[in-house]
């Protein structure tokens, strides 16, 4: 049995020593440089303020010239397209997004390098150049299966001084991703190579999911075999002759050992998360029933001609906004008014008047939303371990995270939590039984997010840089020795 881990963690070594080094090194870069991504405070920032004077359609006066029927699952107001005012809107039987001029009800079928240039430029305000390059469909920043919705893209360059690179979609004429240039080169040694996207895109794209379970499966097998071996040439009793609780003469592989022991539960806890990263063989993917958010809505979000104008829900909006969107909240139509920056405004969208959210008939409401009694609710005023917030860079930064929240737990099969935002009664997120799970296996283990580190920085980032180097010497080490004994067998 001691003759096998010895082969097993050495052959195996001689291969993934070199992804495990990889590993370490982009994971360090990855704590400062996120991939690519247009988040939510991004896209408002950079939306030019809605006109409040302008002669705007009202929704269902749009939706009747452009022949759009509902009802409709989104509905928006912004500076989106072309650096024009348009009404973005899914029916609910669709999954893809109508653009509709809101100053004329014409519908935007296709967007071309001209509105895409357009669109950077409202992006980028005045005074900064903006040069189109070309249209693709995926490129090394834009492989998440999230950006097929937008698909093909448009790229234009900007002339500002970060040299934003920004991906336009050819479906609706939004900008959809933005990437510094400091960003993308920063991703070829980090995120890019962290998660194996040299695989993605080319003759291995079917096969990089498959690449990276095995992958971790085997990293995880081998670290295991080294850490056993490792122990069992440990003296804990007494040293060798040599004067060294390590057998190992040589100072390579006396640092092999060494770092193996003192690293090996890292490097085994970070591997087997990362396997855990990619839902394996969909192992946190639940089959609980889906929300039936008509208990919340109460009804159709049909735009109709007697709700308020654009004109009047922005003169009682006051001020800078950047987006209205429509939703159904407790049987009436409510627009979100949004501002750049913090919580949107609710106004009636019948007479644009001010309004709240009546929590006690909303968490009434949401006992509708499983078919399964309502067990607690709970308002956080605080982020906890399931519900919480990280540095937009992030890879589990994917959502915006209000506070306060109400937290609802059923006493559905799959024990489900339902976050509710009571400004807006909008579902913010969904946590079941499986995703607990996956945040303990993969989030925790892979990021170390406990908050209680993650808010005493530079205490975590201390901590992960310390157990990185460590990883690091650990693979190195491993790679010179199973590459020279490589080249022994091979002489031989």
């Amino acid at each position: 049995m001691k003759r096998w881990l010895f082969l097993g963690h050495r052959w195996l070594g001689i291969v993934l020593c070199l992804f495990f080094a990889m590993w370490f090194c982009s994971g360090m870069v990855m704590m400062y440089v996120g991939y690519p991504k247009l988040t939510e405070a991004e896209r408002l920032h950079h939306l030019p303020p809605l006109p409040a004077g302008a002669p705007l359609l009202g929704p269902q006066q749009a939706l009747a010239r452009a022949s759009v029927s509902g009802p409709f699952a989104e509905l928006r107001l912004a500076v989106a397209s072309a650096g024009a005012p348009v009404y973005l809107v899914r029916p609910t039987a669709s999954q893809s997004t109508i653009v509709i001029d809101a100053r004329t009800g014409r519908r935007a079928l296709v967007t071309d390098a001209q509105r895409a240039v357009a669109s950077a430029a409202a992006y980028a305000g005045p005074g900064v150049g903006v040069h189109y390059l070309d249209m693709i469909d995926e490129d090394a920043f834009t492989h998440p299966r999230s950006m097929d919705r937008y698909r093909p893209l448009h790229r234009v360059q900007l002339d500002d001084q970060a040299h934003t690179l920004l991906y336009i979609s050819a479906r609706t004429g939004e900008v959809v991703r933005d990437a510094s240039r400091s960003e993308r080169l920063w991703n070829y040694a980090g995120a890019w190579i962290h998660w194996l996207y040299p695989f993605r895109g080319g003759l291995f794209d079917r096969y990089w999911a498959d690449i990276i379970n095995w992958s971790a499966i085997a990293g995880t097998v081998m670290v295991l075999a080294g850490a056993t071996v490792g122990i069992q040439r440990w003296r804990f009793s007494q040293p060798y002759r040599n004067g060294s609780r390590s057998p190992y003469p040589g100072a390579l592989m006396r640092w092999h050992h060494i770092g193996g022991l003192l690293f090996a539960v890292v490097a085994t806890t970070w591997v087997f998360s990362g396997l855990m990263s990619m839902n394996p063989w969909r192992i946190f993917t639940s089959n609980a029933s889906q929300l039936r958010m008509t208990a919340i809505e109460q009804g159709a979000l049909q735009p109709s001609a007697l709700d308020a104008t654009p004109a009047a829900l922005l003169s009682a909006a006051g001020g800078d906004v950047r987006e209205l969107r429509w939703i159904r909240v407790l049987g009436k139509t409510v627009v979100l008014a949004q501002p750049p920056s913090g919580k949107p405004l609710l106004l009636d969208g019948r007479n644009a008047q001010p309004v709240g959210i009546d929590r006690q008939a909303l968490v009434s409401a949401a006992r509708g939303l499983l078919p399964a009694p309502l067990l607690e609710v709970e308002t956080l005023s605080a982020y906890d371990f399931y519900y919480y917030s990280r540095d937009e860079h992030s890879m589990t930064s994917t959502s915006v995270k209000p506070l306060p929240v109400l937290r609802l737990a059923f006493a559905d099969a799959q024990a489900s939590w339902i976050y509710l935002d009571p400004h807006t009664g909008l579902v913010v997120t969904r946590c079941d039984r499986l995703q607990r799970w996956s945040r303990w296996l993969f989030s925790l283990l892979h990021s170390w997010d406990w908050l209680p580190l993650v808010e005493r920085r530079p205490l975590w980032d201390g901590v992960l840089i310390l157990f990185s180097l460590g990883g690091v010497v650990m693979s190195l080490t491993g790679i010179v020795l199973g590459w020279r004994r490589l080249g022994r067998k091979l002489r031989t």
